[in-house]
Protein backbone atom coordinates (compact mmCIF):
# COMPACT_ATOMS: atom_id res chain seq x y z
CA UNK A 1 0.00 0.00 0.00
CA UNK A 2 1.41 3.42 -0.83
CA UNK A 3 2.19 6.15 1.66
CA UNK A 4 -0.49 8.50 0.29
CA UNK A 5 -3.35 6.56 1.89
CA UNK A 6 -5.19 7.97 4.85
CA UNK A 7 -5.44 4.63 6.67
CA UNK A 8 -2.75 2.12 7.44
CA UNK A 9 -2.91 -1.60 6.72
CA UNK A 10 -4.04 -2.56 10.22
CA UNK A 11 -6.92 -0.11 9.98
CA UNK A 12 -7.84 -1.53 6.58
CA UNK A 13 -7.88 -5.07 8.00
CA UNK A 14 -10.13 -3.91 10.83
CA UNK A 15 -12.51 -2.34 8.32
CA UNK A 16 -12.60 -5.50 6.23
CA UNK A 17 -13.50 -7.54 9.31
CA UNK A 18 -16.55 -5.31 9.72
CA UNK A 19 -17.78 -6.04 6.19
CA UNK A 20 -20.48 -8.52 5.41
CA UNK A 21 -19.90 -11.65 3.36
CA UNK A 22 -21.03 -10.14 0.05
CA UNK A 23 -18.81 -7.10 0.55
CA UNK A 24 -15.83 -9.35 1.31
CA UNK A 25 -16.53 -11.36 -1.85
CA UNK A 26 -16.58 -8.13 -3.85
CA UNK A 27 -13.26 -7.12 -2.29
CA UNK A 28 -11.74 -10.48 -3.20
CA UNK A 29 -12.86 -10.03 -6.81
CA UNK A 30 -11.41 -6.54 -6.94
CA UNK A 31 -8.10 -7.76 -5.51
CA UNK A 32 -8.00 -10.68 -7.95
CA UNK A 33 -8.49 -8.29 -10.87
CA UNK A 34 -5.92 -5.85 -9.53
CA UNK A 35 -3.26 -8.49 -8.91
CA UNK A 36 -3.90 -10.75 -11.91
CA UNK A 37 -1.16 -9.30 -14.18
CA UNK A 38 1.50 -9.69 -11.47
CA UNK A 39 0.39 -13.19 -10.52
CA UNK A 40 0.29 -14.27 -14.16
CA UNK A 41 3.76 -12.85 -14.79
CA UNK A 42 5.14 -14.77 -11.78
CA UNK A 43 3.62 -18.01 -13.06
CA UNK A 44 5.13 -17.50 -16.50
CA UNK A 45 8.54 -16.76 -15.00
CA UNK A 46 8.31 -19.90 -12.86
CA UNK A 47 7.35 -22.01 -15.86
CA UNK A 48 10.23 -20.63 -17.89
CA UNK A 49 12.68 -21.32 -15.08
CA UNK A 50 11.42 -24.87 -14.57
CA UNK A 51 11.53 -25.60 -18.31
CA UNK A 52 15.10 -24.34 -18.58
CA UNK A 53 16.16 -26.75 -15.84
CA UNK A 54 14.88 -29.81 -17.73
CA UNK A 55 17.24 -31.78 -19.91
CA UNK A 56 16.25 -33.52 -23.12
CA UNK A 57 16.86 -36.84 -21.43
CA UNK A 58 14.49 -35.97 -18.56
CA UNK A 59 11.78 -34.94 -21.00
CA UNK A 60 12.26 -38.14 -23.01
CA UNK A 61 12.11 -40.28 -19.87
CA UNK A 62 8.88 -38.61 -18.77
CA UNK A 63 7.31 -39.11 -22.21
CA UNK A 64 8.26 -42.78 -22.15
CA UNK A 65 6.82 -43.19 -18.66
CA UNK A 66 3.49 -41.73 -19.74
CA UNK A 67 3.43 -43.88 -22.86
CA UNK A 68 4.09 -47.01 -20.81
CA UNK A 69 1.37 -46.10 -18.30
CA UNK A 70 -1.14 -45.59 -21.13
CA UNK A 71 -0.13 -48.86 -22.77
CA UNK A 72 -0.47 -50.73 -19.48
CA UNK A 73 -3.88 -49.15 -18.82
CA UNK A 74 -5.12 -50.17 -22.28
CA UNK A 75 -3.92 -53.73 -21.82
CA UNK A 76 -5.50 -53.89 -18.36
CA UNK A 77 -8.81 -52.64 -19.81
CA UNK A 78 -8.66 -55.29 -22.54
CA UNK A 79 -8.13 -58.11 -20.05
CA UNK A 80 -10.79 -56.84 -17.65
CA UNK A 81 -13.33 -55.96 -20.35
Amino acid sequence: MNNNSSIDFEQLKALVKQCGLEEKIQLVRILEEETFPDRFKRILEKLRTDAEDLTFEEITAEVETVRQERYDAERQAQYCG
